[in-house]
Order: C-alpha cells, then structure tokens, then sequence
C-alpha cells in the first residue's frame, strides 16, 4: 500500500523531489510501461493543485502521430499529429512546452474546453520521444518555471520505466 501526498507547507521545488521519488518507488521493479504511466498519472493527480486533466501521449516507434495513453481528466484526443497543438508540438521540437494561456497557442487543440494553460514536457530515452507528459489547469498561467523543472525532473526520472 502506498499513501503518497506532499507535506503540507512544503515548498514547490521540494513538492517536485518528493514527487520525482514517489515515482520511483511506486515503477521500481515493474516492467509495464502502461501500468507505470498509470499510477505517475495518478500521483501527479494527488500531489499537484489545480489541475482538470495529468496524463500521457505515447509516441510509438516510428509514429507520425501522438496515441492518447494513462491519464486522469475528461476524456481527451485519442490522437495527436506530431506538431499540432500543444502536445504535439512538444514532441515534435522535443522541447518542454509552457502555455500561460491555451487560447492564445496557435493550433491548440481543446479536448477540454474548461483548460486555460497547459504543460507538456516530451519524454525521451536514447534521444528518441516515446511519451509527453501533459498537464491542464482551469486556471490562467498555472504552471511557472518551477513547475515546468519539476516535470522535466520526473520524465526524465521514469523514461526507462514507461518504454513500451
């Protein structure tokens, strides 16, 4: 059984190491890249405020398009081309993408109408992308510098525990 939840009063970077841990108790051992996406989908539900949707895009070998995988929110985009929207151009730059306001993203692709900004950090083993990690807030500039470190923390920390 695991009970994993940020401390209360904790700072928002030590909120990320003990979010970045909890990660990597709850994959060690486990070999099912889904199953392992699961439960980070999950326990980036619970540790991180203000959230309507915490999940992954899988890249398959060779894919041209972005394939919906573990996640927690309203029912979303089953696939995602490499370079639209968001999620699609964070794997297709392979570079962490931080929107303070969705409407204002050029071809942001609105699964949830109820989203205002959006994180979407790629994943990468062996210079390659096999997932991103995308995160939506209700709220306005949700997500800062901070948030965007924390997230780049965890994908790299269970990139070798989510290959499919």
């Amino acid at each position: 059984m695991f009970a994993f939840a940020p401390a209360a009063g904790l700072d928002k970077a030590d909120v990320y190491k003990d979010l970045v841990a909890a990660a990597l108790a709850l994959t060690e051992g486990e070999s099912d890249g889904v199953a392992n996406m699961a439960n980070c989908a999950a326990l980036i539900w619970t540790c991180l405020p203000d959230l309507n949707w915490a999940g992954f895009y899988r890249l398959p070998t060779g894919a041209t398009e972005l394939v919906l995988g573990p996640f927690i929110g309203k029912p979303a985009c089953i696939r995602i081309a490499l370079g639209s929207g968001v999620c699609g151009t964070a794997a297709a730059t392979r570079a962490s993408q931080c929107v303070a306001d969705v409407h204002a993203f050029p071809g942001h692709i609105a699964c949830d109408a109820d989203s205002r900004s959006e994180l979407v950090v790629p994943v990468l083993r062996e210079g390659r992308v096999i997932a991103v990690i995308d995160l939506d807030s209700p709220l306005p500039a949700r997500f800062d510098a901070e948030d965007l470190a924390g997230i780049e923390a965890l994908a790299n920390a269970i990139a070798a525990r989510i290959e499919l």
